[in-house]
């Protein structure tokens, strides 16, 4: 099957699908302080708000590509846009932290659908492996400048509005981008003959949330080891019962031999530890530029614009190095100095960053954009065209328990490391017990105190948490190292694609 001539427009229409759905992963970041004051949310709601969105797509995405790949991809996409669109609609009016983390999980419901059929639909739009990687690499642009600018976006919008415009913003975009949709991507007929069961279905996603939820869970203090260990294991053996099914049947929902090539493996495991990183440091770093050095939300999310614009550049570049040197040597080089910069930034002052922060920021946005770029190269250029959407959803799958798991570690490690740092000044009386626990707590607990106790109060949370920031950032440094060499020993025999992909 040749590409088809306005392939370039149908790239355009899935990347204006896909921005919204990439943007909502992080445009909550900028917004923790506000959303912690408005809805009176302890810090464990803040986190579940913020991580729900990922965890449940972690669970949902594999069922839904696969179902792509059997009913179509065009279909399953416009279907999720339009879910998304009324959960946007739920999450800004509502009016409780417990209603927004059910609105939360509509919204996860819907970008499932949408996203194993963006990438499934690029694979299916572009043959050519040259073009597929350049395709791709623009994919990826959208990806990690979207992720990059919902900080910005969240920003400006709290700086005139209230919290729920983060969700309300949507509305606009999918009433455009759902007609532009419909009329540019064609019909096809679905190629995937999966053995799609709601049962099985329901295997993965529940034993998926569940092994996710157990490993979350175990990080956090004040945990029961017992309830926590029993989910942990219910989990594995749900999944454990998935993955025998799938090798035994002659028609599997998900064909587990695509972990088998070293480049989907390996595409995979750098979505998870990038994601995760990327993640992670982006919430610290918003909360440490506006309870620490005083930054408003809109100065917040400028600060961070060094991180879009090279992040914005870094998508399609990944495709012509990729094409000019070869993955290996691009994947390797890009987390190697994704290490270097967050090791960079771990130790730089945040009060008064010189140019030295800004090149830090924009050599991490680049790398990490380039980085994420080629693990979509490998693993969608390694993936039969029957099987793009159970690719894609692996993929993405990998991006949003990265995000999930990233935004729960550093969260955790970020807590852990702020309250065993703080020095509560002496002479406080009566303070709540969780005041130590969070910044946002202690922030709460020194605007109530006012007075020079209160201003005590706060220039101790600051030097607390600026101390636990570094560490997060130290921590990511080091992963990503690590994954560097990683990558470097395991992609060694690995063997670029020429011309056309080999399952044609």
């Amino acid at each position: 099957m040749s590409s088809p001539r306005n392939r370039w427009l149908v790239l355009l229409a899935v990347m204006m699908a896909f921005t919204p759905i990439v943007i909502d992963m992080t445009i909550l970041h900028i917004a923790v302080p506000l959303l912690t004051l408005a809805l009176g949310a302890t810090g464990t709601e803040i986190l579940w708000i913020i991580d729900i969105y990922p965890l449940m797509m972690a669970g949902l995405l594999v069922p839904m590509g696969t179902l792509a790949d059997k009913i179509g991809h065009r279909r399953m996409l416009l279907t999720g846009l339009a879910i998304f669109l009324v959960a946007s609609i739920a999450a800004a009016f509502a009016p409780t932290a417990a209603m927004l983390i059910g609105a939360r999980v509509l919204l996860a419901f819907g970008a499932s659908m949408v996203m194993p059929s963006v990438l499934a639909t690029i694979r299916h739009t572009f043959e050519d492996s040259r073009e597929r990687g350049i395709a791709l690499g623009l994919w990826g642009t959208v990806g990690s400048a979207g992720a990059a600018m919902g900080p910005l976006a969240g920003g400006f919008l709290l700086e005139h509005f209230w919290w729920g415009s983060v969700f309300l913003i949507n509305v606009p975009v999918m009433l455009v981008v759902w007609p532009l949709a419909y009329f540019t991507i064609p019909k096809r007929k679905p190629d995937g003959g999966g053995n799609w069961t709601i049962g099985q279905a329901l295997l993965l996603i529940a034993g998926l949330i569940a092994s996710v939820y157990a490993i979350k869970s175990g990080f956090k203090s004040g945990t029961a080891p017992l309830i926590t260990g029993v989910t942990l294991m219910a989990g594995l053996g749900l999944l454990a019962l998935f993955a025998r099914q799938q090798l035994r049947s002659t028609s599997p929902m998900l064909d587990l031999t695509l972990f088998a090539r070293p480049a989907i493996s390996m595409g995979m495991v750098i979505a998870l530890v990038v994601s995760g990183s990327l993640a992670g440091v982006e919430l610290t770093i918003a909360q440490e530029l506006q309870f620490v050095v005083g930054r408003s939300p809109l100065e917040a999310g400028l600060f961070m614009m060094p991180l879009v614009i090279a992040s914005a550049v870094g998508g399609p570049l990944a495709g012509y190095l990729t094409s000019a040197v070869g993955l290996r040597a691009v994947a390797v080089m890009s987390l190697a100095v994704a290490a270097a910069s967050l090791a960079g930034l771990g130790i730089s002052d945040f009060h008064n960053p010189g140019i030295g922060v800004i090149v830090l920021m924009v050599a991490l946005g680049l790398s990490l954009s380039i980085g994420l770029t080629a693990s979509s190269i490998a693993i969608m250029g390694s993936a039969p065209v029957e099987k793009a959407g159970a690719a894609g959803s692996l993929e993405a799958t990998g991006y949003e328990l990265g995000a999930g798991l990233g935004i729960t570690f550093f969260g955790v490690l970020l807590s852990a490391s702020y309250a065993s740092s703080i020095r509560l000044p002496s002479g406080l009386v009566d303070l709540p017990a969780n005041t130590s626990h969070s910044i946002g707590e202690t922030m709460t607990a020194a605007s109530q105190i006012g007075g020079a106790d209160g201003q005590a109060l706060i220039e101790a949370a600051g030097n607390a948490f600026s101390s636990a920031h570094a560490m997060v950032l130290l921590t990511a440094a080091g992963l990503i190292g690590i994954l560097s060499v990683v990558v470097l020993v395991a992609l060694r025999n690995y063997r670029e694609p020429v011309g056309q992909n080999a399952a044609h």
